[in-house]
């Protein structure tokens, strides 16, 4: 599932692009989770994927 170009954050957000190379089952199941996340919460994609890379990154002691 393609991000829109909307889904973009702009030049001056203080975001950086992160790139992961998935098997297409995962990259499935990331979308749909965080379409899930998204419809059930009414929070926006970014906070979401922020959520994630913050946990992911504290369970690892990062």
């Amino acid at each position: 599932m393609p991000e829109n170009e909307t889904d973009a954050p702009g030049p001056d957000t203080g975001l950086a692009e992160v790139k992961l190379f998935l098997p297409e089952d995962l990259s499935r199941a990331f979308q749909r989770c965080v379409w899930i996340l998204v419809n059930e919460t009414g929070r926006d994609r970014l906070d979401i994927m922020h959520e994630v890379v913050h946990d992911f990154l504290v369970k690892h002691g990062c």
